[in-house]
């Protein structure tokens, strides 16, 4: 397998850079990718320590290193393009064409992509954030009514994680809870639930793929144990068919898609602009 060496270059977080560049390098598979990140490259200084490593990794592997780059001043960005890589530049693709559509020029501006330039929408990140981990596997239902969404799933499914992600990302109130060997005896909605019908998304996961990730936690153990996780995934799907609960099947998801899926099937308004 080839190897090449990928910079990701930004003047704050780098999210994305390494977000777009990441689903571009997923389109070629037989390509052993060495990610690096580089943030806060924000002077002239900066900028010139990095082009020098972007060369010095070149000469070393004898191929071009890939930059993706998300630098909005243009002397820094310059520097960087003179390290002999080849470089996309996110910002000098789109801005210059955005500044001929709209008719003027953009404010340059670091860090507004992912800095606090609205308290208001922190603020509501923040409230829904408190949210997921105040209503974490089923703490307190009582908080239900304020929910945007209920996440279902037996145990080590993604709940938690989906709920945390949709609460940083779109500002949605995700609670979860999880169904336990008791309620999945039945094949009715917990009472917890019952009132809450329409809220309700479920995940599902392959029982091999529930183990591996059961046993990292309690090995050896009945709660770890094929046999039980089988059983558990069965009747968990069993429960959303028999509820009309819509469900997604997380084993090869990655958390960003997880928390997509529910809120385009469920037409979720999230609360950011």
């Amino acid at each position: 397998m080839r190897e090449r060496q990928v910079f990701f270059v930004s003047d704050r977080t780098a999210i994305t850079a390494e977000g777009l560049g990441n689903s571009l390098l997923t389109q070629f598979g037989e390509v052993a990718f060495n990610r690096i990140t580089r943030r806060f490259i924000d002077t002239p200084e900066k900028a010139h320590t990095v082009a020098d490593e972007i060369r010095r990794a070149g000469d070393q592997s004898g191929s071009r290193p890939i930059v993706f780059s998300t630098l909005i001043d243009a002397d820094m960005r310059s520097i960087v393009a003179k390290s002999g890589a080849v470089c996309f530049d996110f910002v000098d693709t789109f801005i210059g064409r955005l500044e001929e559509e709209l008719g003027q020029q953009s404010s340059h501006s670091i860090g507004k992509t992912h800095g606090l330039t609205d308290s208001s929408t922190y603020n509501l990140r923040m409230e829904a954030v408190n949210f997921a981990l105040a209503t974490d596997d089923g703490l307190t239902s009582r908080m239900y009514d304020q929910a945007d969404l209920i996440v279902v799933g037996v145990s080590r499914s993604g709940k938690t994680p989906t709920c945390l992600y949709l609460a940083l990302t779109f500002g949605i109130r995700a609670a979860n809870y999880p169904l336990t060997p008791d309620d999945l005896g039945v094949m009715r909605l917990p009472m917890e639930l019952g009132a809450h019908h329409h809220k309700i998304y479920g995940l599902t996961i392959d029982p091999g793929r529930l183990r591996a990730i059961r046993t990292e936690r309690r090995p050896n153990s009945d709660y770890s144990s094929l046999q039980q996780c089988q059983y558990e995934v069965r009747q968990a799907e069993a429960l959303f068919r028999h509820n009309g609960i819509p469900s997604v099947a997380t084993t090869t998801m990655s958390v960003e898609e997880i928390a997509t899926t529910i809120v385009h099937e469920l037409g979720l308004q999230w609360h950011l602009p």
